[in-house]
């Protein structure tokens, strides 16, 4: 990438996590960076904790070309060099001839230089340089510029895989999971898969009507078998564009899984499929964490409660450090308006999260009763009903068709008062 014509053109940014949505995941590579400045230093460390160098190791050392040359002379070189250098465009291509010497030569090299000059840039790729990178540099820079050098653009495009957690057991997640999945097919014409992580007590296959003989536990259980292939014939076809990954729903074994248990399926639905919906339970584990941490979208249902808020809230802050460059999740407020039922208002609810919920779905039991008895979806039910709308209005949301629209805040209402999170 040649940042010479947009260095001053105000697209660089550190705080717009959107910049990042369409990379790539950085493959199993070795990285070390050697740098002149804290201000490059900075951000290549903050990438080396993004989630998307979750499969790369990225080691940052103090120190510019000098150090990267005597440092090689002892040690095997990596599949990538970042040096920065703040030396003048002639002596800079000589130092880099020294590093050359003690590099092998399979290793890319990208330098980060303090010159605007398109000289020096024709130079350095004429020399064997990946890329040439005018300082300053942001975490997106970095990004980009190693997605582009070890993702080949021809590379088949990776499915979006969208998190429903629910801020407590019985706030509706799976539900909205289920009928938003449904949605991005049925408006989209997309191809969606549901992936049913709860294996004990999953309601994928009630809710679809379905009973397919295999499922995600068959996957989980057998790794090293799981290709396109074999997804394939775990599927269980729900609608014309809409595909379920069903969990067994049963208890006979237990279901303790390491934090990785389920990266291999979710890579695989992401080579098959544009969209990925992923119901996963209300439980904090190993793996549940994983699979919030490296989703690409996190959408949390909660119902109007103390609880739900408290809940909700530990997992704004803990996500927002998992995910330091992502978006923060977006908020389903479920189930408003319970008969005789204390509430607490959408405005006070979601003031404390920082966060403007997507919809604010008002509590229809015969509606939703009505749907999951006949194992169907509510846009199957009543196209035209309210609460379809509103979740159509979340499918184009989750999916970066629409943006949640804004609404003027509610004060605290001494309720994060009640909360006494601990920080």
């Amino acid at each position: 990438m040649n940042n010479l014509a947009y260095e001053d053109s105000g697209l660089r940014t550190e705080q717009d996590p959107s910049a990042l949505n369409d990379l790539r995941l950085i493959p199993r590579i070795s990285i070390q960076a050697f740098c002149e400045t804290e201000a490059v230093a900075s951000p290549l460390e903050r990438a080396a904790l993004d989630r998307r160098m979750a499969k790369a190791h990225l080691k940052v050392h103090m120190g510019g070309i000098a150090t990267a040359i005597e440092f090689y002379q002892q040690a095997q070189t990596p599949n990538l060099i970042i040096v920065e250098s703040r030396e003048e465009p002639k002596q800079l291509i000589a130092s880099l001839g020294q590093l050359a010497e003690v590099c092998d030569a399979s290793t890319r090299v990208i330098v980060i230089g303090h010159y605007n000059d398109v000289w020096l840039y024709r130079e350095l790729i004429r020399f064997g340089i990946s890329e040439y990178v005018v300082a300053p540099v942001t975490l997106v820079d970095i990004l980009s510029v190693i997605s582009g050098i070890f993702v080949g653009p021809d590379a088949e495009p990776l499915g979006k895989t969208i998190a429903f957690v629910g801020a407590k057991g019985g706030a509706g997640s799976s539900t909205m999971a289920h009928n938003v999945g449904w949605a991005m097919s049925t408006l989209f014409r997309s191809e969606v898969i549901v992936a049913d992580l709860d294996l004990a007590f999953g309601t994928a296959n009630i809710n679809f009507d379905q009973d397919p003989p295999q499922g995600i536990a068959e996957a989980v259980f057998a790794p090293e078998r799981i290709d396109e292939v074999y997804l394939d014939r775990l599927l269980a076809q729900c609608a014309e564009h809409l595909s379920l990954l069903a969990s067994p729903s049963m208890l006979d074994r237990t279901y303790d899984f390491d934090g990785d248990a389920f990266t291999t399926i979710v890579e695989v639905a992401q080579r098959s499929a544009p969209l990925i919906v992923l119901d996963v339970p209300h439980i904090w584990s190993n793996w549940s964490k994983s699979v919030l941490t490296h989703a690409d979208e996190i959408v949390i249902t909660a119902t109007p409660e103390l609880a739900n808020l408290r809940n909700a809230k530990n997992l704004v802050d803990t996500l927002k450090k998992l995910r330091p460059n992502d978006m923060p999740p977006k908020l389903i407020i479920n189930q408003v308006g319970i008969p005789k039922r204390p509430e607490i208002s959408p405005g006070d609810f979601a003031e404390p999260l920082g966060l403007e919920p997507m919809a604010v779905i008002p509590f229809d039991a015969a509606f939703f009763g009505a749907s999951a008895n006949n194992g169907r979806m509510l846009g199957e039910m009543d196209a035209n009903h309210a609460i379809v709308k509103m979740v159509n209005e979340i499918a184009h949301v989750v999916t970066g068709r629409a943006e949640v629209r804004t609404k003027k805040k509610a004060g605290f209402g001494g309720i994060i008062s009640r909360l006494r999170i601990k920080k």
